[in-house]
This record gives structure tokens, sequence and C-alpha cells, in this order.
């Protein structure tokens, strides 16, 4: 499985030999009405599916946040999220699929967070209900922004990395109910992972 942005949710079924689209229920706000919800011009931002239920797909997309419970075939609108629902990152707990981490922010134009306000939502219910945490994180104005792949949870799921375009790096040791700061000094980080 891919996501291409503006581009749709790729899945092959023999290891990458063929492709084909899925993502039916993503809609595209951005597109005239009769492209709407065309699974040729979807924009997720990010996918991040659960390794121990791996039919169960989460996807950051530039029209909110969704969830797949079927490999990605089909995914369903998650609203309720505070702050917004935009925004680019996205991580699942490695043994729990209904418990997702998100950074939201300001859609479009002003891609940074919303008032201000540098938090991360995250949901343990399957999108049902979200909380959100901003403990150790900078307080407003902030102007972090958090790219696609600088967000990441280790093999336990207990412990977080968040890095931010302004050189901010932070880790989580309780699943991202707080934060400590690593470092303020580095340059955009675009990408942050746990070692194997």
């Amino acid at each position: 499985m891919l996501g291409v942005s503006c581009g749709g949710v790729w899945l092959s079924d023999d290891d990458g030999e063929s492709w084909r689209l899925g993502g039916k229920g993503l809609f595209a706000a951005y597109m005239p009405e009769q492209r709407r919800d065309d699974p040729a011009v979807q924009d997720p931002h990010r996918l991040a599916r659960c390794a121990a239920a791996p039919e169960r797909i989460w996807v950051q997309h530039h029209n909110g946040v969704f969830r797949s419970d079927d490999g990605g075939e089909t995914f369903r609108h998650v609203t309720g999220l505070p702050l917004s629902d935009f925004g680019f990152a996205v991580a699942v707990h490695p043994r729990a699929p209904d418990t997702a981490w998100f950074v939201p922010a300001v859609r479009d134009e002003v891609r940074v967070p919303v008032d201000g306000h540098f938090a991360v939502t995250c949901t343990r219910d399957g999108g049902k209900t979200f909380t959100l945490h901003d403990a150790g994180l900078p307080l407003p104005p902030a102007f972090d922004l958090v790219w696609r792949r600088a967000l990441d949870v280790t093999p336990d799921g207990t412990t977080l990395a968040l890095g931010s375009t302004t050189g901010g790096l932070w880790t989580s040791v309780n699943g991202g109910r707080a934060w400590r700061l690593v470092s303020a000094h580095l340059p955009p980080i675009a990408c942050v992972r746990f070692a194997a």
C-alpha cells in the first residue's frame, strides 16, 4: 500500500507487481464536485498501518482524518478532532489499532498550529473521541509544523518522537500525554525514526 499526494491510495495484492486504486470514501473538497470522490485525485498526506492489525489504516488526508478497517479498500471520515482535522503526520500504536496520534495545523496557505497552539491529538477508541496533549510543548504562539514523517512511535507503543520545521525535537514516554524537549536548535526536521 502507498499514498500519493493528489494521486490517491494504491494497493497491491502481489508484492508490488501490479497496483490498483483503493481509497473509496476519501473525498477531495478542493476538486470540482464531479471529481470530489475520484480515487485518483485524493491527497493522503500520510498513511499509517497498525502492525498487529494490518487491515486498520489511519490516514491524515488534506480534507481530514480517515480510518480504514479493510486494508485501504474503503475509508470513513473521522470527525471531532480538537483544534483541526488538517495536518501531515499520523502514527498508529503498533499493537492497539484504535490508538492513533495526529498533529493539527491550519490548512492550505497558513500551515502553522491553529491559534499558535502546538499540540498532539490522540484517539484511543478508534476515532470516537480525541484528547489534546500539549504538556511540555511550546506555549502559544508557536509556529512548529510537523511534516509527514516527523512523528514516530516505538514497537511497544509507549514512546513517541516528534520533530518540527523549526528544529525542535521532543519525546514522550507516556503515549504522548506529556513531552520533553530534546533539542530546540536543529535544522528543520523532515523525519524521525526509532531504531528497530
